[in-house]
């Protein structure tokens, strides 16, 4: 990894990630369209560090952006699993064409290597758990569906145009610049009424959830110590905890002791969520990997974080 391309580098996941690398001594090229990344999230002025502005959905853009690039990471994507139905064009645009012309942007270049930020989403509804990388999924999400076929798309390429490939199937991520989940919108719902939160489904929804860092630990272990030229790795806690549970950690973190839940009922938050999210990651461990932040940890960070940096909050 002499010189790397990261789509959505400005991001969340991807800026952590852009940290790595540059702690590695790699060049990176970050591409982001700024729509959720921020340029406070990357670092100044760095000598090995280029950002430009642009959509993976501009193919001539990105290939010459990507000249010379050994390596691509992409992780830009829509990340609203909830949209698809309402927009169902989002997850095919933003998700598939933009992973093809990721690839076509990697192959013009010839690129060695492409890593991918999948989901657990790509699971559905599994009967299975903690669910393996080989679980033969039913699709329950436009977003799942597209992620899936971005993993069948780099996975030809890979075999086509001789490129090691790694998809992640991620798990939620937590921790610092996050900017988009249960934590996020917990405290915007807090903002417009401190005595009351209303929460999708029962509560009672089981999740895992992963502090950023190690999730990005676990995707350059993954490319460090794997040696087969096509990998699917599942990226997630040992643990899961209930959204009531994830509640009443943020309340705590917040020292809001009297809140009144209000539940919208039903075991999904929504048409196409899982009500539980528990993946098998004995793969990944394999390779030396291991979560080290137990998941209210991460959690209480995450709050921290953006009791720190109330500006995120409104700019959403």
């Amino acid at each position: 990894m002499e010189k790397v391309f990261v789509t959505g580098g400005a991001g969340f996941i991807g800026s952590h990630l852009v940290d790595a690398l540059l702690a590695m001594g790699a060049t990176v090229v970050v591409y982001d369209n700024f729509c959720t990344g921020r340029t406070e999230f990357v670092p100044q002025n760095s000598p090995k560090l280029q950002v430009i502005r642009g959509d993976t959905l501009d193919l001539p853009a990105l290939k010459a952006a990507g000249e010379g690039c050994d390596f691509i990471f992409h992780f830009q994507a829509n990340a609203d699993v909830r949209g698809g139905r309402d927009n169902p064009r989002v997850d095919l645009e933003q998700n598939t064409i933009a992973t093809w012309n990721v690839l076509e942007m990697a192959r013009v270049h010839g690129a060695n290597g492409f890593a991918f930020a999948s989901s657990a989403a790509v699971y559905g509804e599994p009967e299975v758990f903690p669910t393996p990388e080989n679980y033969a999924s039913h699709q329950t999400s436009l977003y799942g569906a597209s992620k899936l076929a971005g993993e069948a798309m780099i996975e030809a390429y890979c075999e086509y145009y001789n490129m090691r490939c790694f998809s992640y199937r991620f798990v939620s991520w937590i921790g610092e610049r996050y900017t988009h989940g249960i934590v996020f919108d917990v405290l915007k719902k807090l903002q417009r009424d401190p005595k009351c939160l209303p929460l999708f489904g029962d509560g009672t929804q089981k999740k895992s959830y992963l502090y950023v860092k190690d999730g990005v630990a676990g995707v350059m272990r993954g490319i460090e110590k794997s040696s087969a030229q096509k990998n699917v790795f599942n990226l997630g806690h040992d643990y899961f905890i209930t959204v009531v549970e994830v509640v009443k950690i943020i309340l705590d973190e917040l020292r809001m002791n009297e809140v009144k839940l209000e539940f919208a009922g039903g075991k999904r938050g929504w048409l196409g969520d899982s009500p539980l999210v528990h993946l098998d990651t004995s793969k990944i461990k394999q390779l030396g990997w291991q979560p080290e932040t137990s998941i209210e940890e991460g959690i209480r960070r995450t709050v921290r974080f953006l009791k720190q940096n109330p500006q995120l909050l409104q700019r959403a």
